[in-house]
């Protein structure tokens, strides 16, 4: 059986590979990247997992996109990446009473990105508008959902899809008991 490095150990290998590389110190590319000195040590040590705006902030730094971060070099192997439930990257800062685990590869980032949303009871997702064009297809998998786009509305249940457009302010809200939905943006 081949060991596969996770993402998250890939990438802070990578992360200080390409860092090194290109002969930039820790404080160096804390200031090119407005990613802070300890944080940036955090990642490369394998400790912190990076949000989707520190790592397109990092690879701007570094001058790398994201699959070149991510490069393993196998490109014969059929199982490319496994993300174990405790390792992948989630975002706990957005809305209130959510947790958002990034399902999607880094360099999908922007363009195709994919989300598992667990909300507690009553818990919200309140976004601004994304870029012109954006819009999201999200499916609930569990509980039920309301969802606010611009001047419209939606009530969803278990096993229901919505498409609405992301480009305008937009709200997903679990209505009552917690919830879990499957979330997609796509960026046009």
């Amino acid at each position: 059986m081949v060991t596969k490095f996770s993402i998250s150990e890939r990438l802070a290998k990578r992360l200080k590979e390409t860092r090194k590389s290109k002969g930039l110190s820790l404080e160096a590319t804390a200031n090119l990247s407005g990613v802070s000195r300890s944080m940036l040590s955090q990642i490369e040590r394998g400790q912190s997992s990076p949000t989707v705006a520190t790592l397109w902030s990092l690879t701007r730094a570094l001058q790398v996109d994201f699959a070149g971060l991510l490069d393993e070099g196998d490109a014969g192997s059929t199982i490319k990446e496994i993300m174990r439930a405790n390792r992948t990257p989630t975002i706990d800062s957005q809305g209130e009473g959510c947790r958002i685990r990034i399902l999607s590869p880094p360099d999908q980032a922007g363009r195709l990105e994919v989300y598992e949303i667990r909300f507690a009871a009553n818990g919200a997702l309140i976004s601004e508008p994304h870029r012109q064009g954006c819009v999201e297809h999200m499916s609930v998998l569990q509980g039920a959902l309301s969802v606010v786009a611009g001047d419209e509305d939606a009530e969803l249940g278990e096993g229901d899809t919505i498409r609405y457009a992301a480009d305008v302010a937009h709200a997903i809200r679990a209505t009552g008991a917690p919830a879990k939905a499957l979330l997609i943006v796509y960026n046009s």
